[in-house]
């Protein structure tokens, strides 16, 4: 029997627990908060929710089937994804995929992420760098390089290198998170961070500093995800997913990097990309953005999404985002809430969040005036858009 008519999709829901460098509460109890969060925000009930979907698992957080059991839930549709942050655009997906094609009603995007519990993230032990060569992340303790901020770094340098631009401009992304942190009551780091702090950290893989790396932190975020025309009878406004594109793969990509730059990609051109995500949305392009919500697990990431969607041309991002030019009040709002280098590292999900608040105009502080059109993207290539109901 053929699928029924697509169905217009929207966020109505969001919650977030506390956020922290150590909790002492478990990933499954993390979870549990940020689900009622959201459903008191969308004002469901749990019976409500028939689909679950994850881009985080085991051992990092708690399995899609776990967290159905433990909440009651009945579910008629799942997905978990690799253990992994770069697929919290896809989980979103799928699940706005699901309640388009009405197999499922009310999707809950849901993660309890705890850090603290799974322990240093690289080092001689991390078993990442031994798949395949190398890890995902860049990681290749064959030439003594066990942290994935190792792929990022030597992706800047090889940009900076081919431009010639002064890889000490970076330190403009860290600070501007920072800015952004500070007027978020439930950021990990909330204390300031000037030119003079920022040269007075160590490197940790050179260009990059301690600040120009994500956090590691333990908290539970929510998005729940139902068709518009239910959207509409809620509590919430109705924030309309609007436009998608899907993760790239391929020879030329590289997950920090976008193709051309990264480690392990066997091209060098950095070609010209379609990105239907703008059209699906109604947008001319990248100009329509009001604020851009961007997984910036290290500050390099800033640069290389710029880049790859079209905010600016290739080799001009890193002079570009200086003065202020991404922060509250500049032409381009990034990470409004401050992201995974200084709110916390949700895996994502705290980007969501961010603008599904600032679609709302509950930002607060932090709100981006005017703000109708916000786009999630990463230098790997996948992309959502965000907008107000019209």
């Amino acid at each position: 029997m053929p699928l029924g008519p697509v169905r217009q999709v929207a966020i109505v829901g969001i919650g977030i627990t506390e956020l922290s460098r150590k909790s002492a509460r478990s990933g499954l109890d993390l979870a549990a908060e940020a689900l009622r969060l959201g459903l008191d925000d969308a004002g469901l009930a749990a019976g409500d929710v028939d689909g679950l979907f994850t881009n985080v698992g085991y051992p990092l957080s708690i399995d899609y089937d776990r967290m159905a059991e433990a909440f009651g839930l009945r579910i008629r549709a799942a997905v978990q994804t690799w253990s992994h942050g770069r697929f919290v655009g896809p989980a979103l997906q799928a699940a706005a995929q699901a309640v388009a094609l009405g197999t499922t009603e009310v999707a809950a995007c849901l993660a309890g992420v705890s850090f603290s519990g799974l322990g240093m993230v690289g080092g001689a032990g991390d078993a990442e760098g031994l798949r395949q060569g190398g890890g995902s992340h860049g990681e290749l303790p064959h030439y003594g390089m066990t942290a994935p901020g190792a792929g990022a770094a030597m992706a800047f340098r090889r940009y900076c290198e081919r431009y010639g631009a002064d890889p000490a401009l970076i330190s403009a992304v860290p600070r501007a998170m920072r800015r952004h942190a500070r007027l978020n009551p439930n950021a990990q780091m909330t204390k300031p961070l000037g030119q003079a702090d920022y040269d007075a950290q160590p490197y940790i893989v050179e260009p990059l500093r301690r600040p120009d790396f994500a956090l590691l932190s333990d908290g539970g975020a929510c998005l729940l995800v139902t068709t518009v025309e239910r959207a509409r009878d809620l509590r919430q406004p109705a924030v309309i997913v609007s436009g998608m594109q899907g993760l790239r793969a391929g020879r030329d990509e590289f997950i920090f990097a976008p193709p051309g730059l990264g480690v392990f990609t066997q091209g060098e051109e950095r070609r010209a990309e379609d990105h239907p995500v703008y059209a699906m949305a109604g947008l001319s392009g990248p100009g329509d953005v009001d604020s851009l919500q961007l997984y910036d697990a290290f500050s390099p990431n800033v640069v290389f999404v710029l880049e790859r969607f079209g905010f600016t041309g290739e080799g001009e991002a890193l002079d570009w985002l200086q003065d202020g030019r991404i922060e509250l009040g500049g032409e381009l709002p990034v990470n409004t809430a401050g992201g995974l280098l200084s709110e916390a590292h949700l895996c994502g999900w705290g980007h969501m969040a961010e603008a599904v608040r600032q679609i709302r105009g509950q930002a607060g502080d932090r709100q981006v005036a005017g703000c109708e059109v916000v786009q999630w993207a990463t230098p790997f290539g996948d992309s959502t858009v965000f907008t107000k109901d019209r």
